[in-house]
C-alpha cells in the first residue's frame, strides 16, 4: 500500500468515530449534553484568572515572551519620571505624538522635537523619530496583546513608522481575553461609530521567512514598550 492510501485509509477510520462539537451547541449540534451558549469557546482556550493580578502578570508573562517590555507606574506623575529618564538614558531626540488623549499634556512635556501625527504630518518626518508614544483601547492578558484604534492612537501611523512604539496604559484597561477587547471596544465606540482602524499588535514586529531566523522591526517597530499602572 503506497503512503498515500494509507494516510488516507487512516483519515477514514478517524472519521467514523463522532467528535464532539461543543462549539455548535446549539446552533445544530447534536451532543445537547454539553455546555454551550456564546461564551462555551472560553473552555477551548488557555484559562485566566478572575483577579486582576492573575491577569496582569499573564500579560506580563506573554508580553515579554513576545519580545515586549512592561513597566510598571504607580501615577501619572511617577510616569512622566520615567518616561523623562527612559528618554534621557535613550537618546529621544525626537517623538512622534498625538494631541489628543488623557496622557496629552503629559507627553507634551517630554524633552525633544515633537511630530504631531494626528492632525497632518510629513511622513518622512515620522519614520525619523526615534519613538512614537500611543495610548490603547486594551490590553488582552490571554495573548500579550495591545488593542489600538486609529482614536486612541492617533491615527495609524505612530504605532507603525518609528522603530520604538511606546504605549500608555490604565489598569483599567486590562482584559481578560479578545472577545473581552472587542466587546470593550463595542462600547467605547457605540455612540460615534467604528474607527477606520482597529489593530491587535503583539509583541514587535517579526519575521521568520528567512532561514526560520528571528529578526524583529521587518513590517514595524523593533522594540514595544508598554507602560502601566496598577489598582489603588
Amino acid at each position: 500500500m503506497s503512503d498515500a492510501r494509507t494516510i488516507l485509509t487512516r483519515i477514514r477510520e478517524a472519521l467514523r468515530e463522532p467528535a464532539p462539537k461543543r462549539h455548535l451547541h446549539g446552533h445544530g449540534s447534536l451532543d445537547e449534553d454539553r455546555p454551550g451558549g456564546p461564551e462555551d469557546f472560553r473552555a477551548w482556550l488557555p484559562p485566566v484568572g478572575e483577579r486582576w493580578s492573575e491577569q496582569f502578570e499573564l500579560f506580563r508573562a506573554n508580553a515579554l515572551a513576545l519580545k515586549a517590555e512592561v513597566v510598571v507606574y504607580r501615577d501619572t506623575k511617577d510616569l512622566a519620571t520615567q518616561l523623562r529618564q527612559r528618554a534621557a538614558a535613550e537618546g529621544w531626540k525626537k517623538l512622534a505624538l498625538a494631541r489628543t488623549g488623557w496622557s496629552a499634556d503629559l507627553l507634551g512635556q517630554l524633552p525633544g522635537d515633537k511630530v504631531f501625527a494626528d492632525a497632518g504630518y510629513d511622513r518622512g518626518a515620522v519614520e525619523s523619530c526615534d519613538v512614537g508614544v500611543t495610548e490603547c483601547d486594551a490590553l488582552v492578558a490571554q495573548t500579550g496583546s495591545v488593542l489600538v484604534t486609529s482614536a486612541s492612537a492617533g491615527g495609524r501611523v505612530l504605532s507603525v513608522l518609528p522603530p520604538h512604539h511606546v504605549v500608555v496604559a490604565r489598569h483599567d484597561q486590562l482584559v481578560p481575553d479578545l472577545s473581552a477587547a472587542l466587546a470593550r471596544a463595542r462600547e467605547i465606540y457605540r455612540e460615534g461609530g467604528w474607527p477606520s482602524m482597529l489593530s491587535f499588535i503583539t509583541g514587535p514586529s517579526r519575521t521568520g521567512d528567512i532561514e526560520r531566523i528571528l529578526v524583529l522591526g521587518a513590517h514595524g517597530p523593533k522594540r514595544l514598550t508598554i507602560f502601566c499602572d496598577q489598582p489603588a
